[in-house]
């Protein structure tokens, strides 16, 4: 699927009910990776909040769905320099929501092994950010220890998509698990 907009970790075992319940909100695809489907669906933050909805009375979800992780900006590259171009690119829009909080962003890649570390990606982004933060006159912080805000950067192959996720929707939303 080329166009996905949510990354779905599932739980050994569960890929068939995974999709049976993720297909009901949109297209779903299996990707080149263990355990990983990819969906395109009009709203995948609506869908989180429908699978939190449905996480009390449905224990399926929790059995099957390991990690539902829905995507604000969606790119795609083809080498590690080009990533990091359109990375830069991509995150400045959540720069007003940044101003004068605690983040840090949190990369799960899948591919690009050897070409691409998720650990240098992540400093690279937080150092990005701050530098973008100080040069519009404002301040910022990494940390790790409850932060306001964290950054989810995914790879899937040659695509990629970087969401926003305050401390309140953290909390509000298990299926998250940044970190």
């Amino acid at each position: 699927m080329r166009e996905w907009n949510a990354v779905v970790t599932v739980h050994e075992g569960g890929f068939t009910e995974a999709r049976r319940l993720l297909e009901q909100h949109g297209p779903v695809a299996k990707s080149d990776f263990f355990n990983i489907l990819l969906m395109r669906a009009t709203d995948p933050f609506q869908v989180l909040a429908a699978l939190h909805g449905q996480f009390a009375d449905n224990r399926a979800i929790a059995t099957c769905i390991s990690r539902f992780m829905p995507m604000e900006r969606l790119f795609t590259f083809q080498s590690a320099a080009e990533f990091e171009q359109r990375c830069r690119h991509e995150v400045l829009s959540f720069i007003p929501r940044l101003v004068d909080s605690r983040f840090h962003v949190r990369m799960h890649r899948r591919g690009f092994k050897g070409k691409l570390s998720s650990m240098d990606e992540e400093r690279f982004l937080d150092e990005f950010l701050l530098q973008q933060l100080a040069e519009a006159g404002t301040s910022g912080k990494i940390t790790f220890d409850d932060p306001d805000a964290v950054i989810a950067l995914e790879t899937v192959g040659t695509q990629g998509g970087l969401s926003l996720f305050t401390k309140a929707q953290l909390a509000q939303f298990p299926l998250l698990h940044l970190d």
